[in-house]
Formats: structure tokens, C-alpha cells, sequence
């Protein structure tokens, strides 16, 4: 007998199908019957032989490198019918489970079963370069060694994970126009930068925005008896900055000296009707702005230069739709730009401003901007409701006149600065009980909040967080992204919002209660969500000149 056969009769079969039976339906499947494509036949007979008969059962794929395809020959799991899942982990390691009950098995390439000297250990260790492989060797070894080189571990799959696969609510895309997943965005993820591809046409553009035919580019010195298609600006450096000339403006002769001092060699006019498929820059404005305005927020006056600013209506605290605010300036020939979110603002305050980019933006880039925001208005501002504030002061060195309290005159002085006042107070030792019955009697008295200080670190004495558990406190969050503040509560007692404050506000000047307070004075729910994205900007700098809070903490 060859060699060869000596090799073939050694081999082990891969389920019903011999080894090189599988390496010709690797060939037509993969084009090629790589070794982790050998090697994944063995691993899922061997996840099989392990899964009760009978059962529907889906798989996971711990690498994106040819498991996968063995998984798709073997089973009726696939990619395309969502019974398989792909999670690149760089494992060479799949599983089968139950796809009711989670369980199942995991089935791994096990480096302590492969011999040293294998070739299929220089092949999975990346020790030689491909070219420089024996694959007739490895081959060989493949086929010989089978199963006995894996391992099989029983695995669960939490019910978390054993979600059906769903595309959900589809909608249009406001960019592009193709049907996508709406739980993407206003947006599809191509049109959000995510699109592999690229073109000539399409960068140009979004840099070189086209005209109406209508539009014409003339010689100043030709202008005259001719109006202005739009606002333009003077510029004198470093003293002022306007309209020269407004929109609709008629060129005179005295004008053509000024229009040649602004350096305007030539000027748009519009020689005839523009055509409803273009849309002017101060229509643009206007409907953006109107668009973005929520509760609490107004456009100011009529587009200048082409921009439109947004105004507070009223006191309050700013609260910006980022997400949506992003799909905007993701649509080109658009933009609007904002002061930050959770900020402090006074009546008439400006908040933002839009525009076009272009003079003319085309009706349907236009109407594809307008659509990410018609159901999201970007900006509103909350009134704050005023403080009736709760205060517990906890410690027994404090309760015990041992150290003289200072918590309560700096909270009173935050909420005199946001127009609230404290109207009951209570020192207590660090007794759950004591805490909690005089969270109950705040709660009773009418306070509209209650704040707690002290307590929150992870101290065995430290029991402010218990107490207020007992007193009924629900939704509590613990730990902050903010510093100094880090080990912040925030929660609700029935509807009364709950904010317990750690000691380090009793030694800096700002911390997580001047950002958290007037939130919840606003009305506004504090979810893990919003905690996790104030992570940015809130580590205060302690600067020796302070301007809180004009400056970047808590932005």
C-alpha cells in the first residue's frame, strides 16, 4: 500500500462524510479547503454529537476566519437566516446551543492537545509564513488527529442573548433615500460615514455646491440697476463685521466703489424666476431653525447673512439632543452649531445658530436635512422648579457637636443661587433607622427634594445609602463619572427626586452637585445613560481663578 493510502486509511471522518470527501465540499464551498475550515468540520461534529436530538439549536462563531463557513456546510445555521452569530473574538472556538434554553456546548482548538512538533501548531501559532508551511504535512495531521485535539466545555447563554434577531421599525433614509433599520438613527449607518465606498462626483459636491441657471455671476462694474441675491458682508479687521448690502438691495452707482473696496470683483444676480427645485439660504434658515425650536426655545428675528439664531423663551437649563443634532451635521451644504447642553441660560440668551452652507441649496438635499429633525426638535430649556429642599446631614461627629457642621450653609448657597431654599433640616447620627425616619418626615412635610450629605463613601460606618433604601428610595444610581463626586446617589423617594452628596463638596468649590442640581430641579431624569455620557469634561481642573461655570467642567 502507498503512503498515500496509508495516510487516507488513517483518517477520521467528519460526520457521515469522509475527510476527503469534506475537503472536496470545502473546495466548492470556501474555493479552497483552508485548515481552519478542516479543523471547524471536526468541531462542529463534535459540538453535535453533544446537542439531544430533536432540538433547534443556533451557533456562535468565536472567529471570522473560515469556522464560520464550516458552521454554514454542517447545519442549517447561517449567517443569513440569523441562527448563527459571528463574535470575533480571535478564538479558534465555536458553540451549538439550545436556542430556547441557551444551553449548549463550546468546542475549542485546545493548544495542550496539539504536539509540539505539529504542524498544525506552527500553522494556528502563525510561526511560519504561509508560503513557508508544509500544507501537505498539516494536512495530514488534520485528518489523523480529528476530535482529539479539541476540547468540549457545557455553556449557557443568558435569556439577555437568546433575543430573536429583528430589523425592527424601517425607515427612510433621510440622506440617502434606501430603506434601513430606523434603530440605526434619522440616518442609515452609510450615510452616517460608515459606507466603504467613495466617489468622484459626490466628494466634489460636497465642496462645490451648484447654482440655479437662473443665477448669474456679473462684473461689479455691470451691476448697476441690479439687486443683491443675498446678504454680503464688510469685513473691517478687528473693528467690525456686517451686511454691507442686504438681500434684495439695488445696486447704485456710488455702490460699485464700496463693492470694489470689499474686494467683490463680481456679483450673483438673479436674471429671471429660480426655479422651486432650488431653496435660498434664508428659507433654509428659517425652516431649520423653526425645526430645532422646543419648548422654551424661539428663533430671533429674520435670517442675517444667512444664519438664523435660536434664543431662550425663558430661565432655564439648556438641554440639547446631541444624537440628533449630529445626523444634521451629518447632511452636507447644512450646519447648526450650539452652546453645550445642561447649561444654565437666561431669557433671550442665544443658544444656537443654522444656516445653509451654499447661497441655494438643492430641494431635495434641503428636504433630506429637514427630515432628521422633523420629529426631534434639537433644543429646549426647562424651567427650574424652586427648591424646597430637604436637607439630612449625617455623621456622628457631627451629630455629637464633635465637628461643627458647614454642609448645610453650602447647600442653602447653591440653592439660593438657583432660586430654591431649604425649609427643613436634620442632623443625624449614622443609624439607618434614624436616616430613614427623617427621610419619611420630608417626604411628608412637602419637600420637593431631598438632599442628603455625607455618608456615601464605602466606610463600615457609612450607611446613608441603607437608610434611605428603608425610607423607600427607588431608581437610586450610585457613582458618578465626576470628579470631584465620584460617590454620588441619585434617585427618588415615590416622586420626590433624592440626591446624596459626598464630602468632598464640604472642601471643593465645585463638584457632582453643581452639575446633578439642576437637572432635577429641571425636571430631568438621571438614568445611567446620561451619568455615562457627562464622563467627558466633568474632571474639574481645581484652577486657582475659578469662573465656573464658564468653563469646560460638566460641558
Amino acid at each position: 500500500m502507498s503512503e498515500a493510502r496509508a495516510y487516507c486509511s488513517a483518517y477520521k471522518n467528519i460526520g457521515a462524510h469522509t475527510f476527503e470527501e469534506f475537503i472536496d465540499m470545502a473546495t466548492l464551498f470556501h474555493n479552497y479547503p483552508a485548515p481552519g475550515l478542516l479543523i471547524g468540520g471536526y468541531m462542529v461534529e463534535e459540538a453535535r454529537k453533544h446537542m439531544p436530538e430533536g432540538i433547534l439549536y443556533e451557533a456562535i462563531s468565536e472567529t471570522s476566519w473560515c469556522l464560520p463557513d464550516a458552521i454554514q456546510m454542517l447545519t442549517p445555521c447561517t449567517i443569513g437566516n440569523g441562527w448563527m452569530r459571528v463574535m470575533n473574538f480571535g478564538r479558534y472556538a465555536m458553540s451549538l446551543y439550545d436556542k430556547f434554553t441557551g444551553e449548549g456546548v463550546r468546542v475549542w482548538l485546545d493548544i495542550e492537545k496539539i504536539p509540539a512538533d505539529s504542524e498544525i501548531k506552527v500553522w494556528l501559532m502563525k510561526q511560519k509564513e504561509k508560503r513557508d508551511q508544509d500544507s501537505d504535512r498539516l494536512r495530514h495531521e488534520i485528518g489523523t488527529y480529528g476530535e482529539d485535539i479539541l476540547s468540549v466545555a457545557p455553556i449557557t447563554l443568558p435569556k439577555s442573548r437568546l433575543i430573536k434577531r429583528s430589523k425592527g421599525d424601517i425607515a427612510l433614509c433621510s440622506s440617502c433615500g434606501e430603506a434601513y433599520p430606523a434603530v440605526h438613527g434619522p440616518l442609515c449607518r452609510a450615510c452616517q460615514g460608515e459606507s466603504p465606498y467613495t466617489t468622484i462626483a459626490s466628494a466634489h459636491d460636497e465642496i462645490i455646491f451648484p447654482t440655479p441657471e437662473q443665477v448669474k455671476k456679473v462684473a461689479a462694474k455691470n451691476a448697476l440697476g441690479k439687486s443683491a441675491v443675498h446678504d454680503m458682508t464688510k469685513i473691517t479687521p478687528g473693528t467690525s463685521k456686517g451686511a454691507a448690502f442686504k438681500r434684495g438691495d439695488t445696486f447704485a452707482a456710488g455702490d460699485l466703489c464700496r463693492l470694489q473696496q470689499m474686494g467683490k470683483k463680481n456679483v450673483f444676480v438673479a436674471e429671471d424666476e429660480i426655479s422651486e427645485e432650488w431653496v435660498h439660504e434664508d428659507t433654509c434658515a428659517r425652516a431649520f431653525a423653526s425645526a430645532m425650536c422646543g419648548s422654551g426655545v424661539t428663533t430671533k428675528g429674520d435670517p442675517h447673512e444667512g444664519k438664523v439664531t435660536l434664543a431662550a423663551q425663558h430661565d432655564g437649563l439648556l438641554r440639547v439632543h446631541t444624537e440628533a443634532m449630529r445626523q444634521f451635521n451629518m447632511c452636507p451644504g447644512v450646519m447648526v452649531a450650539s452652546r453645550n447642553g445642561n447649561t444654565l441660560v437666561r431669557k433671550d440668551a442665544e443658544l444656537a445658530g443654522t444656516r445653509a452652507i451654499p447661497l441655494y441649496l438643492q430641494r431635495a438635499k434641503f428636504e433630506k436635512a429637514l427630515r432628521t429633525i422633523d420629529d426631534t426638535p434639537l433644543f429646549e430649556v426647562l424651567p427650574l422648579a424652586k427648591a424646597k429642599a430637604g436637607v439630612l446631614i449625617t455623621g456622628d461627629e457631627v451629630f455629637n457637636g464633635v465637628i461643627e457642621d458647614r454642609f448645610e450653609d453650602v447647600i442653602r448657597k447653591k440653592l439660593m443661587v438657583l432660586g430654591g431654599e431649604i425649609v427643613h433640616s436634620a442632623i443625624v447620627p449614622d443609624d439607618r433607622k434614624a436616616i430613614s425616619d427623617h427621610a419619611k418626615q420630608f417626604v411628608a412635610a412637602g419637600c420637593n427634594i431631598i438632599i442628603t450629605t455625607a455618608g456615601m463613601s464605602v466606610d463600615p460606618d457609612d450607611v446613608t445609602r441603607q437608610g434611605l433604601v428603608d425610607a423607600g428610595a427607588r431608581d437610586l444610581l450610585y457613582g458618578t463619572p465626576i470628579l470631584p463626586g465620584a460617590m454620588t446617589l441619585v434617585g427618588n423617594i415615590d416622586s420626590i427626586p433624592l440626591l446624596g452628596v459626598p464630602a468632598c463638596a464640604l472642601f471643593f468649590k465645585n463638584t457632582s452637585l453643581d452639575l446633578l442640581l439642576p437637572r432635577l430641579l429641571a425636571g430631568v431624569t438621571i438614568t445611567r445613560e446620561e451619568l455615562a455620557a457627562m464622563g467627558e469634561g466633568s474632571m474639574c481642573l481645581s484652577c486657582t481663578n475659578c469662573t465656573f461655570p464658564k468653563c469646560p467642567f460638566g460641558k
